[in-house]
């Protein structure tokens, strides 16, 4: 599948305990019909936010389900899942985001969860020139509908009108990034325009002003500082607890759990 890799080039890219986020999409459907077939993980969670287009999910639980435009799929792999992403032909711009996210030590080895949120269930919160998109996390005294997080995590799709403002409290201490998807936002007299990343540093609240209007996708949580050992598909804390796996996945005993939790 043809995407933009935002974060995760490689090891030094990453915001812990964020590993990856990638921008797929294309009006051409030869871009992206190939899709993701059949892979592995472990140790991690797989967030994938629909924002046009449909992709059909399956995995090595026996779920099966379609994530359809403005709909969120959030897959804890836990200690071992085998599941595909298959995009379906689109009459217009297919366009998705995901992003992978770290569990820490003492989450390695859950039990895997299948949460698939539809459009519906996702609140939205309008104020002076504003659109936000709850899906996890609280503002304003919404909170998503995606909890009981490995992790607890902040994430909103924002919208913001000509002129407008965004701004939200946040701890100190935790890491927070803006994807920006369309327009152009301008923060600490940095202007940060579609398709690029802004990286906010310590400090107890962000703000972004849009002079012309933009949307993004608004995420905070607080880091792992743990060690981690990633290939692939597959992140752990250590070579030898990497090695494992790959040598489990190798003589098919990589799945532990018989029985998925699957969430809505």
């Amino acid at each position: 599948m043809k995407l933009r890799r935002v974060l995760g080039n490689d090891k030094n890219s990453t915001l812990d305990p964020f590993l990856l986020l990638d921008h797929f999409g294309s009006d051409n459907p030869n871009d992206y019909i190939n899709g993701f077939p059949w892979h592995p993980h472990r140790g991690m969670e797989t967030v994938t936010y629909m924002w046009t287009g449909e992709v059909e999910h399956g995995d090595s639980m026996g779920n099966k389900g379609t994530i359809k435009s403005g709909d969120i799929q959030w897959m804890t792999a836990g200690s071992g899942i085998i599941h595909q992403e298959m995009p379906k032909k689109y009459d217009g711009r297919m366009d998705g985001f995901q992003f992978w996210v770290n569990l820490p030590w003492k989450k390695k080895m859950t039990n895997p969860k299948y949460r698939g949120i539809e459009k519906e269930q996702i609140p939205t919160i309008g104020k002076d020139g504003q659109k936000v998109k709850v899906i996890a996390g609280r503002i304003d005294g919404t909170e998503g509908p995606v909890r009981d997080l490995s992790i607890e995590i902040e994430y909103f799709d924002v919208e913001l009108a000509a002129g407008k403002t965004f701004e939200h409290v946040t701890s100190r201490n935790l890491t927070v990034f803006a994807y920006i998807v369309n327009g152009s936002i301008e923060a600490q007299d940095k202007v940060i325009k579609n398709g690029q990343c802004v990286v906010f540093g310590e400090g107890d609240s962000v703000k972004m002003f849009s002079k012309d209007g933009a949307r993004f996708l608004f995420v905070s949580v607080e880091p792992l500082k743990e060690p981690v050992a990633w290939r692939g598909p597959i992140v752990m804390n250590t070579e030898e607890e990497l090695n494992k796996a790959f040598e489990e996945l190798d003589k098919g005993i990589f799945i532990k759990s018989h029985k998925l939790a699957k969430l809505s």
